[in-house]
Parts: C-alpha cells; structure tokens; sequence
C-alpha cells in the first residue's frame, strides 16, 4: 500500500480499543441490531415485488416474440 494506506495508522493501529468508565460493554445482540435492515418505508418492499411480478407476464410476452435476427 502507498502512504495513503494502512501506514498512516501506525502509531495506533496496535493500541488496545478504548473502554468506557461510564458505560457497560453492549451485548453483542443489541449491538448487532444497529446494523439490521431499516425499512423506513414500510410496505415499500412489497409495493415493489407486486409491481415486479405484475410487469413479468408482459416482459415475458414481449421476449417471446423477439425474432433471432434481432438478438
């Protein structure tokens, strides 16, 4: 790597990782969900698989009729 890499932490990158006087450790299964999926915009999902599977039957049907000297 260039200097812009990894080099540039080396006077931290063997330190141990800091721990809070104030705060106890947070489980790791509380501390994994930080990191789960956010659905912001409920129903959004579904809303998109309906649109999907409806424009498939009609996306099927224009493939269908595409001649090989097109392809």
């Amino acid at each position: 790597m260039t200097e812009q890499g990894w080099e540039v932490y080396a006077d931290i990158i063997d330190r141990e990782r800091p721990v809070s006087d104030r705060h106890a450790p947070m489980p790791v299964e509380d501390r994994a969900a930080q990191f789960a999926p956010f659905a912001a915009l409920a129903g959004y999902g579904n809303a998109i698989e309906r649109t999907a599977r409806a424009h498939e039957a009609e996306v099927a049907h224009e493939v269908e009729h595409i001649q090989p000297e097109e392809i």
